[in-house]
């Protein structure tokens, strides 16, 4: 009977469940439902998961993301297309979308006689590196938003970025009317500039044997330095944008030259921007660049690939100059990515937006009233710190924090010494990031790209080697195994983005470079082989599917992708390094961890490829200077083999060394470097350059003098 019961009671909350469970069910359908409703219009960019498509999904523009349907319809309805290309944290990207997209009468003019793309340039910069060039080509300028016109197979015959709306809409009716009455003047201009586009030369293609040497790299570094404003940090002029590589050369240049000025440039740029409004001085982490010369009035938006590469930056500096303010930098940048840009899955966050609340640094700035009434008797001081002023330091009534030049005419007015004084700001800036987590925040772009992650990774890695902190290791180790089980398979093959569990893009050249020397890094710091073996995979991969054999140079796209106008190469190095000078050190590294003379050799033929642009342009060919410099200086092996070898490898990281390769571990391992390595009860230190090994010593700083 009690059985009975019991089963009766089991099945009726089985029912309960159910029911429970459909009207669930049915209630998150009907508020889906009635969410689709508040949407006036609803167009094809509303399945894709790129948060910058997806801001424009609700557009009366009948959008389409970049793929077969929407050039198959331009072909079969013979319409010209719209090719908008942009980015989530893009401040005008959004102005354009508010004042001309979400414009009804514009719609209507693109939907009846265009076919519509909007792409975001993030996940496809190989659609962007097609259409940006044929932006130069035709007006000498670029920039986002891009928006292109082309015929319906894809071939540019116009290109501008930004268009006020009534600007806009001209352009629009002009091309129209202009197709309809005189449609073969397109195809004449359409078959001019692709032929421009297709005959973009690889430079240097000729060029066999080339010679580097130390009277090259002297040169390249005095034709660079002499643009950089050692006043206020960075090249000369504005915008400014920080262009850590720039400054890796030039730290490197001074490692192997003791050339003061190297480090200058290095010192000068760093200290103005972590004292400028381009840091963020409350909650950690750096703006794109700065609209002015002084870094003091930024882009608000924060990219995932600039902090990476700063935190990098930031961290060799502190081993050559041991400013705790470099430490205290990393240590507030990488709390800030832990914090704001990092998913459960390990990947990191692509970028959070300039504007909050439709106003472009809302989030960022304050006004003196405020500062005053938070800070009470601490208000005064902290605002004479940070140049606030009660009009003003910005905007009328808008104030960025900039730290004033004089400090020491503060601790006399103030009467304290420097020890109170931070300890007082560090106090008002709790209060302040208290105070500002109540406010709406900038829009977050949680997609996560596979290169900008593996600049990030090696940031963590970077940090890890100069202080020591086991968090950025931990935070490090979960990114690359991100990396490797959720973009990478078996073959080799990685993808570009991920988010909701999705990917969707292959992989570009830049997401295979830097995702190599981010693995490379790693071992470095772990001695764990496997990511040294993940690397040389990256790397056969890419020889068998991006190669040119005729350059020796590599392709953006693979070879699997679908062909673009042209099959661009990415070689000059920018706010992000290319990844053929990426792809080229990388080479190098993994040639030497692996005698593999193949990766030598596609190393030094692709430098030979780019000496002379980096003699003549070395501010835009700054990786490819580093690069040289390894082939020009002494390059060293540093073996380290026995149980304390991981105490020595973290000795051996908190000094800068951009000459070395560090392997080892506990034993022999599997590389032939470390063969017949390993003492008894001893750990020792083998310096090694080009196979031939110098003693073996078992102190750090006897190894250390070694490297002469």
């Amino acid at each position: 009977m009690t059985n009975k019961r019991n089963l009766k009671i089991y099945l009726l909350s089985i029912l309960i469940a159910f029911i429970t469970s459909a009207c669930k069910a049915q209630e998150n359908q009907e508020e889906e439902n009635q969410e689709e409703e508040k949407h006036m219009y609803t167009n094809e960019l509303i399945n894709q998961t790129s948060p910058y498509l997806l801001q424009h999904a609700h557009n009366p523009v009948n959008w389409y993301p970049w793929g077969d349907k929407a050039h198959s319809k331009a072909l079969a309805e013979n319409k010209l297309m719209i090719i908008s290309i942009g980015y989530s944290a893009c401040h005008w990207c959004h102005v354009m979308e508010h004042e001309s997209f979400e414009d009804t009468i514009v719609a209507k003019i693109m939907n009846q006689f265009y076919v519509s793309i909007k792409v975001d340039r993030e996940e496809r910069p190989d659609v962007d590196q097609v259409y940006m060039d044929a932006a130069y080509a035709l007006t000498g300028r670029g920039g986002w938003p891009l928006n292109v016109i082309t015929l319906p197979d894809g071939r540019p015959i116009y290109a501008g970025t930004y268009f006020p709306k009534d600007d806009w809409l001209k352009m629009l009716n002009y091309f129209k009317a202009l197709f309809n009455q005189k449609p073969e003047l397109f195809e004449q201009e359409a078959t001019k500039i692709a032929k421009v586009l297709r005959q973009q030369k690889i430079p240097g293609i000729n060029d066999v044997d080339v010679v580097f040497n130390k009277d090259d790299i002297n040169d390249a570094f005095g034709n660079a330095v002499s643009r950089i404003d050692f006043n206020n940090g960075g090249t000369n002029g504005a915008p400014k944008f920080p262009m850590p590589n720039i400054y890796e050369f030039f730290l490197t240049y001074y490692y192997h030259s003791s050339e003061t000025k190297a480090l200058e440039a290095v010192t000068s740029l760093l200290d103005n921007v972590a004292d400028g409004g381009i840091y963020d001085q409350i909650g950690g982490g750096f703006a794109r660049y700065s609209t002015d010369d002084i870094w003091k009035v930024p882009h608000f938006e924060k990219m995932l690939y600039d902090n990476g590469q700063l935190v990098t930056l930031y961290s060799n500096a502190y081993k050559v100059t041991l400013n705790e303010n470099y430490k205290q930098v990393v240590f507030q940048t990488l709390d800030f990515i832990l914090r704001e840009m990092k998913d459960k899955s390990g990947g990191f966050y692509s970028s959070y937006d300039a504007d909050s609340e439709g106003e472009e640094g809302k989030f960022y700035v304050w006004s003196k009233d405020e500062i005053i009434s938070l800070l009470n008797e601490n208000g005064q001081l902290f605002c004479d710190y940070y140049t606030v002023t009660e009009d003003g330091n910005w905007e009328e009534g808008k104030n960025i924090l900039f730290k004033t030049d004089d400090v020491d005419e503060l601790l006399q007015e103030y009467k304290i010494d420097k020890k109170t004084l931070d300890k007082r700001i560090s106090k008002a800036e709790e209060i302040l990031f208290k105070e500002r987590e109540k406010r709406i925040k900038p829009g977050l772009d949680d997609k996560i790209l596979t290169s900008w992650n593996a600049l990030m990774l090696k940031g963590f890695t970077d940090a890890y080697n100069t202080f020591s902190e086991k968090k950025f290791l931990d935070a490090a180790i979960k990114n690359a195994q991100f990396i490797s089980s959720e973009m990478m398979d078996k073959t080799g093959r990685l993808y570009r983005n991920f988010k909701n569990g999705e990917r969707s893009i292959n992989g570009f050249l830049d997401d295979y470079s830097f995702t190599i020397e981010a693995f490379i890094a790693l071992y470095e710091s772990t001695f764990d082989e496997k990511w040294l073996y993940k690397a040389k995979t990256l790397t056969d991969y890419i020889i068998k599917h991006f190669k040119d054999d005729e350059s020796g140079l590599f392709y953006y796209t693979s070879d699997l992708d679908d062909s673009l106008i042209t099959r661009k190469m990415e070689l000059s190095d920018n706010v992000i390094p290319a990844s053929n000078s990426s792809l080229a050190k990388g080479l190098f590294k993994l040639g030497n961890y692996f005698y593999n003379k193949e990766y030598k050799d596609l190393s030094k033929n692709m430098l030979s490829k780019m000496k002379s642009n980096f003699l003549s342009n070395p501010l835009y060919h700054s990786n490819w200077g580093i690069l040289m410099s390894d082939f020009v200086y002494p390059y060293y092996e540093v073996a380290i083999v026995g149980d304390d070898f991981n105490n020595k490898r973290v000795e051996f990281g908190k000094k800068f060394h951009p000459n070395i390769l560090l392997l080892g571990g506990k034993d022999e391992g599997t590389l032939e470097l470390l063969e017949q390595k390993l003492v008894q009860n001893k750990t020792m230190i083998y310096v090694c350059e080009d196979k031939n090994c110098k003693l073996p010593v078992e102190d750090v700083t006897a190894a250390e003098e070694q490297l002469q």
